[in-house]
């Protein structure tokens, strides 16, 4: 039987229980199943990975220091090989793994024991001069760790700039009391606590701002306080309350006694302390607090609280942070002043301002307002840490369009998230192969809603490019929207309809018989939203309304488009050929983003078009001979209609989709079962593919398919028959009526462009 070498209580060997993590131990052992879990031990750094630091524990075993377990992020170490470390064992591996948490200790002199860990027996550590490391403490309560030193209260009340103060929620010593409260300031004026549902009688310095800056000595009433948070108790006429700082200014006031006040927008518990990521108008800051090791500080504090946090501002491994001495969630008022703040400066920070000109002559002039409102509103999300989940078409144009979105995001959600994932955590690209309808809805609903009960995640901003424009979506955005879920839509072909269901819509069409002038392509839409939210990557942006540009349009692309891809360096043959490979690209694997394929084929690998291109147009040929000899030419009032049984004569599976060849027939003017030239009608003319329970048409003039779709019900009323809109213009109906329907169509559509 020997004594604690701590509190000199007898004991088994050199520690007793109660003091055994407060003891650092050497480890001579050869293996990890000689490691005890709950011990701290000096280490050393072995290296790095993206999920954590390896650690020496002695010459023969090696343990993980996972990232979640850090006080700081990965990134954020400046730890080099052979570093010396202090490490908690918190679990071996049948396997010979182990597991390290981090020790908020990280010098041999701030533990209160230094002891050799050996498998023949545990003995007291002696340094270079045979003394032995034991610091224990005398009569007075000298020789208190360091630790424990930089937890002293210095400034004990706390208090906001009104006068009201926070305080320790219940982080307690052994011996019941707060460790706040165990310690007391230059004026000893203690720190008294509460717990969430006890009444506390308080006293507090009352008075107006003007008393105060008149005579900051005037004595105030006693009050008694019924709290519901606990408080920082201060006698009248004591030191005045902590003023707010600023968390970008923070640098200019290490080793102050601050106030923070702001959002908590992360959390998460090391084997050491609790740290609060703290956010205000001007920035973040982790905050360290420490209860004892691994267990959860203020556990009624959560992600997405505002709350008031006192503590001393210091640097660690060139980072800073806020020990913290007291913290509590704001009452009512309080929270609303900071709320408000932070929202002003959010939407200062968002606001784009001035919409810069991508491309000239391509109409964009008529939309700066709604691409400035759509830019806002990504950039908010970014800065407010909501995840952004952009929905575009499986389509060349949906591809360009998402990814253009995506380019412009991914260096703001760098600079802005510096965990190396944030990227795929705060960024997320969902190709849609049908509209967003009920089924895609109840999807993202059911995911958003797992990841903010699983992992605190706020609700997304889905920004849809290339899709979301059809009445059909009204639903799914209903669904969204009872749970607050915003919502921008970027679409060429949209119904004005949809804007009632969505925060905000751009590309929303003009009616054909208004006379107004075709609305930019989805993708160019998307590619000047892209550029106002980062005008950094405009050299990035100049060839996506050319790339995005539809095919089936006879005179190829727009002059203005063509145009400005060329100064970007661009020229016809290489358009088309990123167009192609990212047409075929698109049809495979449609449901994934293929990010970086798709980056390096949009920005980065323009070389890769061509071997993709080549492989697009062979399999688009072969289903064009099949096509070309199928296909009927009709001539109803004037109007040329060529039409493909779809249903019949494409392979459904393959490749080329039914939009695709669509595009290239209405381009290359197949008729007759032969392949012609480039149509040089004088009238207007329409493509159609005629599936199984849909016709869809490519028309070479505008075509208000809603007024088509009403004229056509009237002569089959029981065909279930409405127009689905958007890019890829459709109809659909029951197929029991099909042969009715497609007749009826025909006749109106013909009706329709010779208005």
């Amino acid at each position: 039987m020997g004594s604690c070498i701590i509190c000199g209580t007898s004991t088994e060997g050199h520690i007793c229980d109660i003091h055994e993590e407060d003891a650092v131990f050497e480890f001579e052992g050869t293996r990890a199943g000689q490691l005890p879990p709950g011990r701290f031990y000096r280490g050393s750094v072995d290296g790095f990975a993206d999920f954590g630091v390896f650690v020496d524990i002695g010459d023969s075993v090696t343990g993980l220091l996972h990232r979640s377990e850090l006080d700081r992020r990965l990134e954020s170490l400046d730890w080099e090989s052979g570093d010396t470390v202090y490490v908690q064992v918190t679990g071996v591996h049948d396997n010979g793994n182990v597991d390290l948490a981090w020790s908020i200790r990280q010098a041999g002199e701030e533990f209160r024991g230094q002891l050799v860990d050996n498998p023949d027996g545990d003995r007291v550590a002696e340094n270079d001069e045979g003394e032995t490391g034991v610091v224990r403490e005398d009569e007075a309560g000298n020789g208190r760790r360091a630790a424990e030193d930089r937890t002293e209260s210095i400034g004990a009340g706390s208090g906001t700039e009104t006068g009201t103060g926070i305080a320790d929620p219940g982080n307690a010593d052994s011996d019941g009391t707060s460790a706040a409260t165990a310690n007391t300031t230059a004026t000893d004026e203690p720190l008294t606590n509460t717990s969430d549902d006890t009444a506390a009688t308080t006293e507090s310095s009352t008075s107006s701002d003007a008393d105060r800056e008149a005579d900051t000595g005037t004595s105030g009433t006693t009050t008694t306080t019924e709290t519901s948070a606990t408080t920082i108790s201060r006698e009248a006429g004591s030191e005045p309350a902590r003023e707010r700082a600023a968390i970008e200014r923070l640098d200019e006031r290490v080793g102050d006694a601050v106030r923070v006040e702001g959002e908590v927008v992360d959390l998460y518990q090391t084997g050491g302390p609790t740290i609060f990521e703290i956010g205000d108008e001007t920035g973040t800051v982790e905050c360290a607090a420490f209860e004892e090791a691994g267990v959860r500080a203020y556990p009624s504090v959560e992600i997405g609280n505002v709350v008031g946090l006192d503590g001393t501002v210091e640097q660690r491994n060139g980072d800073l942070q806020v020990e913290t001495e007291a913290l509590a969630v704001l009452d009512e008022s309080e929270r609303e002043a900071v709320e408000g703040r932070l929202d002003d400066a959010l939407d200062a920070r968002a606001e784009v301002g001035e919409v810069p000109p991508l491309i000239e002559g391509a109409g964009l002039e008529d939309h700066e307002a709604e691409i400035g409102a759509v830019a806002t509103a990504i950039r908010r999300a970014v800065f407010d840490a909501r995840p952004v989940i952009l929905k575009h078409s499986a389509s060349a144009e949906g591809y360009a369009a998402g990814a253009a979105i995506e380019r412009a995001l991914l260096p703001l959600v760098r600079a802005e998230h510096g965990e190396s994932d944030a990227v795929y955590h705060y960024l997320d690209r969902r190709p849609l192969a049908e509209e967003y309808d009920m089924n895609e809805a109840t999807g993202d609903v059911t995911r958003m809603l797992t990841n903010r009960e699983r992992h605190g995640e706020k609700l997304p901003l889905l920004v849809f490019a290339d899709t979301g424009g059809t009445r059909a979506s009204r639903d799914g955005f209903d669904l969204l929207s009872i749970y607050d879920v915003s919502t921008a839509v970027i679409d060429s072909g949209a119904d004005p309809e949809v804007e009632d269901s969505v925060d905000a819509l751009l590309g929303a069409r003009s009616d054909a018989e208004s006379g107004g002038e075709e609305t930019p392509t989805s993708g160019t839409l998307a590619a000047a939203v892209a550029l106002a939210v980062n005008p950094e990557i405009e050299g990035d942006l100049g060839h996506i309304p050319a790339v995005s540009y539809r095919r089936s349009n006879s005179d190829g692309v727009s002059e203005a488009y063509a145009e400005r891809a060329s100064a970007a360096g661009y020229d016809e043959r290489a358009v088309r050929e990123i167009h192609e490979a990212l047409a075929l690209l698109a049809y495979y694997q449609s449901y994934e983003d293929k990010r970086e394929l798709v980056s390096d084929l949009l920005f980065d690998r323009a070389e890769l078009a061509e071997p993709i291109a080549e492989r697009y147009r062979e399999e688009l040929s072969t289903e064009l001979d099949t096509a070309a000899a199928n296909v009927e030419r009709r001539s109803i009032g004037g109007i040329e209609l060529t039409i493909l049984d779809t249903a019949a004569f494409t392979h459904g599976y393959d490749f080329p989709p039914v939009g695709v060849l669509l595009d290239e027939l209405h381009r290359r003017g197949v008729a007759d079962g032969s392949e012609g030239a480039e149509r040089e009608a004088e009238g207007p003319t329409v493509t159609v593919g005629l599936g199984e329970d849909e016709l869809r048409y490519r028309s070479s003039e505008p075509v208000d398919d809603r007024a088509v779709a009403a004229a056509a019900r009237e002569e089959v009323p029981e065909a279930g028959l409405s127009a689905r809109g958007g890019a890829d213009s459709r109809f659909e109906f029951l197929l029991g009526e099909r042969e009715a329907v497609a007749e009826a169509l025909y006749e109106e559509l013909a009706s329709e462009l010779n208005e």
